[in-house]
């Protein structure tokens, strides 16, 4: 079993999931080669979760919304930081794939989220 806040939300351990993974790869890279690149990534993909635990106590529908919507923005930039450490040679098309991958599933499930809770506004 695995500890933390997640248990019981597929979202929100699927972006916990992600971070790990991200940071995990991270720290097997060279970072003088890469440095801002990493950085970015590495903020971008820990400010998924964040943004869906914060929306798990947001004060309003609206601010849950914005909440989910601002990690639906970090994902979409998740996304383009893997595509480019992968463009540049800095990940494998297989590290490549696994994240990104993970990140399309996040991307899915927010953007379901959102809409449906926009429709219930």
């Amino acid at each position: 079993m695995k500890a933390g806040v997640a248990m019981g939300n597929p979202l929100l351990e699927t972006s916990i999931d992600l971070a790990v993974y991200v940071i995990n790869l991270i720290d097997n890279l060279d970072v003088r080669k890469s440095g801002h690149m990493l950085d970015q990534l590495a903020r971008c993909s820990t400010s998924i979760g964040a943004n869906i635990h914060e929306a798990q106590h947001a004060e309003s529908k609206r601010d849950f919304i914005h909440k989910l919507e601002i990690a639906l923005k970090e994902a979409g930039e998740t996304s383009y930081w893997l595509t480019v450490l992968s463009r540049t040679g800095r990940i494998s098309d297989e590290q490549y794939r696994e994240a990104d991958n993970m990140c399309m599933q996040i991307r899915r499930l927010l953007a379901a989220s959102c809409k449906t809770a926009k429709s219930k506004e």
